[in-house]
């Protein structure tokens, strides 16, 4: 793709900064508000610069969740290239920076662009069947949270005040759990009906469940975290992602740390594998006999943990690719 104009775009709730790098220096750099009626505005007039063509120009920018969605809608509109990136990538390639604001950060972002467009890889929107999932999953999320934080210090601190007082306490968080719960159980029933409503979805989520200690919300967490396995398709980039991949940590003679796990992973993704294992340790089977096994052998108790989530991925990606579903008496091959 031989790109003339790399567009980095710096994303707010309320503005879009705007720079536009030919691979020496910034050419236009402009504000616009982060509206429809801007956005379109601003790509009528990149598209007046010298020589401007949809094949020869890629627009980049961060990952910001819903403030992207005017500027994304519109870039696929247009059918402009684009490139969507993590900003901890783009920060960790800048170096060391003096400095910050909406502005500078679009030149970096651009720049960016263009010193590393030999790793390009243009977005592609998933599904709108998948938005829908990927915005009632983040709205369960944080019910389940309220939740938590409702719920929890009232049952702590039983304890500690008296029985008539912690029966008022308790009464007076019924009305709003009642809700909450409700609330869960309405958009949890609006996430099954769209996932089984769709073919591919319902045959992803049968064939994920079927595998021992996985259920809906690890499978549900999967398919949006892997674009239905279009991003993720093999277990260790997909460990990698859910960071339960462990990374040798060594250096010359002086550093001999033991194999460590990296922080830079998806939480939400990592907190249900590591629920996933602890319930697959709890039932009898292969995993339950592993764990044991290797805790009798004297192996850290949360390593053992980090390798049964490590087999779980393993299992779910061989479940996948096969279109079997998981069958606890297959046959093992030592070839």
């Amino acid at each position: 793709m031989d790109v003339q104009y790399y567009i980095g775009i710096d994303v707010s709730k309320a503005t879009l900064d705007w720079a536009v790098f030919n691979g020496k220096t910034i050419v236009l750099q402009t504000q616009s508000l982060n509206s429809v009626a801007a956005i379109k505005a601003t790509i009528k007039a990149l598209k007046s610069l010298p020589g401007f063509t949809n094949t020869q120009s890629v627009f980049c920018l961060e990952h910001t969740g819903v403030y992207n969605a005017h500027i994304l809608d519109q870039l696929m509109a247009h059918q402009l290239p684009t490139w969507l990136e993590s900003s901890l990538h783009i920060k960790q390639a800048g170096g060391l920076q003096r400095g910050k604001s909406d502005s500078i950060d679009a030149q970096r972002i651009a720049e960016y662009a263009y010193r590393f467009r030999d790793r390009m890889r243009l977005w592609q929107p998933p599904r709108q069947l998948l938005q829908e999932l990927v915005i009632l999953s983040a709205l369960r999320q944080r019910l389940l949270l309220v939740r938590q934080q409702l719920q929890v210090p009232v049952n702590e601190q039983a304890a500690f005040v008296s029985t008539k007082l912690q029966k008022q306490l308790t009464r007076h968080c019924q009305a709003s759990l009642k809700s909450i719960n409700a609330d869960l159980e309405q958009v949890s029933r609006q996430m099954d009906e769209l996932i089984h409503q769709d073919q591919q979805l319902c045959e992803l989520f049968k064939l994920m469940t079927s595998v021992p200690g996985v259920g809906p919300a690890v499978a549900t967490e999967v398919i949006l975290a892997t674009d239905e396995f279009k991003n993720f398709s093999e277990p260790k980039k997909l460990a990698c992602h859910a960071g339960v991949a462990p990374f040798e940590h060594s250096s010359g003679s002086s550093i001999r740390g033991r194999s460590r796990v990296n922080q830079h992973a998806r939480k939400r993704l990592k907190f249900l594998f590591h629920l996933a294992a602890m319930s697959a340790i709890r039932v009898k089977g292969e995993l339950q006999t592993y764990y044991q096994r290797k805790v009798a052998e004297g192996k850290n108790k949360m390593s053992i943990l980090n390798a049964v989530r490590n087999k779980l991925i393993h299992r779910i990606c061989a479940v996948v690719k096969r279109k079997q579903k998981y069958d606890i008496f297959y046959p093992l091959s030592f070839v």
